[in-house]
């Protein structure tokens, strides 16, 4: 027993030298998936694009327009009405059938006009232009009636708390010239053969200079002289147009464009 120690010895360390050795080429598990290795950090070579910034969609970039936009944040412009223009303007709809039928006015922006129908009596639609208060202007309006022949097409201006002058022309020729406070209050009327009745198109102008009121249909002035105001003396405010039914409807106008100059 003596003489087999050393061989028995001997035997056992090889063994553990050869396992050591297995383990270490991969002589291990071959089912055993390798150790894991540490991701890799990715550092950003560019900043992120802002949350306001729309990343393009297409390579090639959009022709640029013929002709600039018209901004409205200036007091004097032309309104096209290739769309909604938006916050800068507001509706109000009164007359003596405001309360019953306001709910059924419709407006519809296309083809470059605003289109307004009126399909119950009585309803006066304003339009207004808050951008800007004025003393001083004069309003073009271009407006194309494809609805009864019995409604009224208005301008207004120094429109404030205090009330509004307002231009008002039948469809048969008929104009009275307003100043609206807590109530219309007629300043002067006529009748006028400029106008194009019917399903036509018409241009309407005024000027309110001063103390001064002048009126235009179709480039014509209709009265020789300015109409003076000396009694309600309303100053300054913003401007605007109207579209109102009487008692024959639908009443159906489209606005072309609204033109708002120097005087």
């Amino acid at each position: 027993m003596k003489n087999l120690r050393p061989l028995l010895f001997f035997v056992s360390l090889l063994t553990t030298v050869g396992l050591a050795c297995s383990a270490l080429s991969g002589g291990g598990n071959p089912t055993q998936p390798p150790p894991p290795t540490q991701p890799v950090p990715v550092v950003a070579t560019q900043p992120p694009p802002r949350p306001t910034e729309v990343p393009p969609t297409e390579v090639n970039e959009p022709p640029a327009p013929t002709e600039p936009p018209v901004s409205q944040d200036q007091p004097f412009f032309t309104e096209e009405f290739d769309q909604d223009p938006g916050s800068n303007w507001e509706t109000y709809i009164t007359g003596p059938g405001a309360e019953e039928n306001k709910d059924t006015v419709k407006t519809d922006f296309s083809n470059s006009r605003m289109r307004i129908e009126l399909p119950k009596d009585d309803l006066y639609f304003y339009y207004t232009y808050l951008g800007y208060t004025y003393e001083n202007v004069r309003l073009d309006l271009r407006a194309d009636n494809r609805g009864v022949n019995t409604n009224n097409v208005s301008l207004t201006c120094r429109s404030s708390k205090d009330g509004w002058y307002e231009w008002s022309v039948g469809s048969g020729g008929d104009w009275y010239l307003y100043a609206v406070t807590n109530k219309y209050n007629l300043i002067s009327s006529g009748g006028t053969t400029f106008l194009k009745q019917g399903k036509a198109v018409n241009e309407y102008a005024m000027t309110c200079k001063d103390k001064k009121i002048s009126m235009f249909i179709n480039g014509k002035e209709i009265k020789q002289s300015p109409v003076t105001d000396n009694e309600y003396g309303l100053r300054e405010g913003t401007v605007g147009f109207n579209v109102s039914s009487l008692n024959v409807t639908p009443v159906i106008v489209e606005i072309d464009w609204f033109k708002i100059s120097e005087p």
